[in-house]
C-alpha cells in the first residue's frame, strides 16, 4: 500500500467525486477506481458508498479517512523538515500579539531577524489577549505574545521580558514635576484605564490593591494608543509600560515617572502550542525573541 493510494482515497472522500480526485492527482479516473478497489480488497469491505450524485465513506471508510489524514499530515511535516535542512532559512512566520507589545516592542526583533535571516518574513496579527491564545491553540498563529501570561491547556509559555511600569501624565500636570510619584497620589486622580477584562488592567489594579489602594477609572480604553491620546488631552493620568510611551516622552507630549515605592513590571510571555513542530522560519523568529530577552 502506497501513500499515493491513501491520498487518492482521501481526495475522493473530501471531494465526493472520482473524477475530481483524478484531476487533483493528475491521473485517469480509472486509475483512481483501481486504487480504491485495491484498498477495499485489502480490508475486505466497502469503504465508499457510490450514488449517482456523490461518493460518501462507509463507517469503515470514515475511520480509514481519519487515520489516513493523520498519516499524510505527519509525512508532509517530515518531508518539510528534511527539505528545510538543505536550504537557507526562508518563509513566513505568523505572530499574534497584543497591540502594546506588537506596536512598540518588536522593532528591534524585526531588525535582528532581518539581519540574521533576510528571507524570513514575520507577519504580525494584532489581537486581544484571549484571541492570541485561541490563534496559537487553533494553529492560526505560529507564536503568540501576551501580557501577564497564564497557564492554559495546549499552550507552553516562554518568558520574554519584563516591561517597567510608570505613571503617565501631561507635562504640565502637578505630578509631572516630581522625580518619583507615590502610588497613593495616583489613586485619588481621574484615571484612564484599559478595559477591565484586559490582563494589563487586572495586573495594574492588583498592584494598587496590594498597597490598600483603589484606582478611580473615569475612562476605559481597548488599547494603549487611545489611552495615550486621552492622557495627552488632559482627561486623566494612567499607568503604562515605559516602552509604549518612548516616542511621546521624546517629543514632550507626555512624561513618564517611576513610582516612589519601587520598580514594578508587566511580564510578557511567548505562547507556543504544545507539541507543535515549528518550521525553520518560525523557529528563527522564536530564537530571535529568546536572544533579545537574554540581551535585555
Amino acid at each position: 500500500m502506497q501513500l499515493e493510494s491513501l491520498k487518492m482515497f482521501c481526495d475522493v472522500v473530501e471531494t465526493g467525486s472520482f473524477s475530481r480526485a483524478a484531476q487533483l492527482n493528475h491521473v485517469t479516473q480509472s486509475a483512481v477506481s483501481q486504487q480504491i478497489r485495491a484498498l477495499e480488497n485489502r480490508y475486505e469491505q466497502r469503504l465508499l458508498s457510490r450514488s449517482a450524485r456523490q461518493v460518501t465513506p462507509t463507517p469503515a471508510g470514515e475511520r480509514l479517512f481519519r487515520g489516513c489524514k493523520e498519516i499524510l499530515a505527519r509525512f508532509d511535516e517530515v518531508e518539510q523538515e528534511i527539505r528545510e535542512q538543505a536550504t537557507e532559512v526562508s518563509g513566513a512566520a505568523t505572530i499574534s500579539t497584543i497591540y502594546s507589545v506588537g506596536l512598540h516592542e518588536l522593532q528591534s526583533i524585526q531588525r535582528a531577524l532581518l539581519k540574521a535571516h533576510p528571507k524570513v518574513n514575520m507577519r504580525l496579527n494584532y489581537r486581544r489577549s484571549d484571541q492570541v491564545y485561541d490563534d496559537v491553540i487553533l494553529g492560526a498563529a505560529d507564536l503568540g505574545l501576551v501580557a501577564y501570561p497564564q497557564p492554559r491547556a495546549g499552550v507552553d509559555v516562554i518568558p520574554f521580558r519584563e516591561d517597567k511600569l510608570a505613571l503617565i501624565c501631561k507635562p504640565d500636570h502637578p505630578l509631572g514635576s516630581k522625580s518619583k510619584v507615590a502610588m497613593s497620589a495616583v489613586a485619588g486622580l481621574p484615571f484612564i484605564a484599559f478595559d477591565r477584562e484586559a490582563p494589563t488592567r487586572k495586573g495594574i489594579d492588583k498592584l494598587f490593591r496590594d498597597k490598600g489602594l483603589e484606582l478611580q477609572p473615569t475612562m476605559e480604553m481597548d488599547n494603549v494608543e487611545t489611552i495615550k491620546r486621552a492622557v495627552e488631552l488632559g482627561l486623566g493620568v494612567s499607568v503604562l509600560p515605559w516602552a509604549t510611551v518612548k516616542q511621546e516622552v521624546a517629543s514632550g507630549s507626555l512624561v513618564a515617572r517611576p513610582f516612589a515605592e519601587g520598580t514594578y513590571t508587566r511580564p510578557i510571555g511567548i505562547l507556543v502550542r504544545k507539541g507543535k513542530y515549528l518550521a525553520r522560519a518560525s523557529q528563527a523568529v522564536l530564537d530571535t525573541f529568546k536572544v533579545s530577552a537574554h540581551d535585555e
